[in-house]
């Protein structure tokens, strides 16, 4: 019986210690705000969200995440109703903000691994899968750099911080 008991607690303190190491901290999540964002069409790197962008992207312990990408300094709308907007203040305002929310995965170490878009304000992007072939998030500390291309080959980079 003791022999047992012995081979029980030597199998249950393995398996607890080779649970341990496979659970890696998650370096996503918690708040992220956006320092810079440029867009590289062609050689040329440009401002993507102006010169003031504004965005916050937030990562779940329960694996989502919702991301919004602003220009700061895009006019308001004559109208105070947002329904009431101008072909060009609509246009404007859609060409240099983007929102969208998902669930996202990562690998054994914590890090990004993928993410699925359950919803956006451009519709298009709606239910798109992303590998960490086609989206890049590296973090370093409370620093964060997202790299992806775009479909017609557009390269974007992004730069985060730690909201502390």
């Amino acid at each position: 019986m003791p022999i047992r008991l012995a081979l029980s607690a030597f199998a249950f303190s393995i398996a607890s210690s080779a649970f341990a190491q496979t659970a890696a901290e998650n370096q996503l999540v918690g708040a992220w705000r956006m320092l810079s964002a440029t867009i590289d069409p062609g050689g040329k790197n440009i401002a993507a969200y102006g010169e003031n962008p504004n965005g916050l992207l937030v990562f779940t312990p329960d694996m989502h995440f919702v991301e919004v990408l602003t220009d700061a300094d895009v006019p308001r709308f004559a109208s105070n109703a947002r329904g009431e907007g101008t072909d060009d203040e609509n246009r404007v305002a859609m060409s240099r903000s983007i929102g969208f929310f998902g669930a996202y995965t990562v690998d054994e170490k914590g890090a990004f691994s993928g993410n699925r878009v359950e919803g956006a304000t451009f519709p298009n992007w709606v239910g798109s899968v992303r590998t960490r072939d086609d989206l890049s998030l590296i973090v370093a500390g409370d620093r964060m750099t997202e790299t992806f291309r775009r479909p017609e080959g557009t390269n974007i980079r992004i730069e985060w911080r730690r909201v502390k």
